[in-house]
């Protein structure tokens, strides 16, 4: 796949494996645009992806993915200045421990690592319409068997529990994933989703002791965790593959509850209106 001069955004790309996905696609001359919150932070990482690949194509553009209002801005901003979107990376994620919501009232996880997301998403669908051969590449998890999606409670206003908060959100992104991958049929866009495994970045930076310790027996790095980020952005082998869940550069299963339609469907239309759309 022929990637010099394409334009790709990366959310989560000042560390871990967003940013050693940022290095690989710089290295590909591909044009990168970083959605930033610490914009000082975010000078430091373009300048150490610049000097390590030669590459200065590399932009900032503020976001903050706690607050939909900043991702519209974000969208509105890029959209300006580019009417082709060639790949969208739906990288960045968190993990919070214990119940804190946005400015917008929605849980943490949730929030971030998925709904802000989708607006993103749903928001450069055109501009990525505009573009031959699209991807958009979303990073669940495995932690996504730890749960379903609890539409009675999808907040956890009722009932809070970390690793439920965590998978849910994981979750919606299969859900997301294979429900976008339909409304695409047709397009030449691929939207798939991956687990990158157990990657030692400050995801884990929240947890306790006990639980860390026991996360860390199974960790890699943050070049291994990105490989299948990577595969699915540069290969020719999944130029036609769409709405499918991805582990070690292969499609994977994910639980019998992701490929629910109707779950799918739910999540959707809450999106839409959670979202303003």
């Amino acid at each position: 796949m022929e990637l010099k001069n394409k334009i790709c955004i990366i959310t989560g790309a000042t560390s871990g494996i967003g940013k050693v996905t940022a290095i690989a696609l710089a290295k590909k001359e591909m044009q990168l645009i970083l959605p930033v919150r610490n914009m000082e932070k975010g000078e430091r990482v373009k300048k150490e992806i610049s000097e390590l690949t030669g590459n200065n194509n590399i932009r900032l553009i503020y976001c903050d993915l706690e607050s939909l209002d900043a991702v519209r801005k974000f969208a509105e901003d890029f959209k300006k200045d580019y009417n082709q979107l060639d790949l969208l990376i739906n990288n960045a994620g968190t993990w919070f421990t214990t119940r804190e919501v946005t400015i917008d009232g929605y849980e943490k996880n949730f929030a971030i690592n998925y709904l802000s997301h989708f607006l993103l998403t749903m928001l450069l669908l055109e501009t990525i319409k505009n573009t031959e051969k699209a991807r958009i590449i979303s990073l669940s998890s495995e932690a996504h068997r730890f749960t379903n999606m609890n539409f009675d409670d999808l907040q956890s206003e009722k009932n809070f529990n970390n690793f439920k908060a965590y998978g849910q959100s994981k979750l919606a992104f299969i859900l997301f994933t294979k429900k976008l991958s339909e409304l695409l049929k047709g397009t030449g866009i691929t939207a798939n989703c991956l687990h990158p495994g157990i990657v030692s970045t400050n995801l884990f930076d929240k947890m306790g002791g006990f639980m860390k310790s026991i996360f860390q027996m199974f960790m890699i790095t943050s070049e291994k965790g990105a490989a299948t980020t990577i595969y699915l952005a540069t290969s020719d082998v999944v130029e036609n593959i769409s709405g499918e869940y991805f582990k070690k550069k292969k499609v994977a299963r994910s639980t019998a509850y992701s490929y629910n339609k109707e779950a799918a469907e739910k999540l959707w239309d809450m999106s839409l209106k959670m979202v303003g759309l």
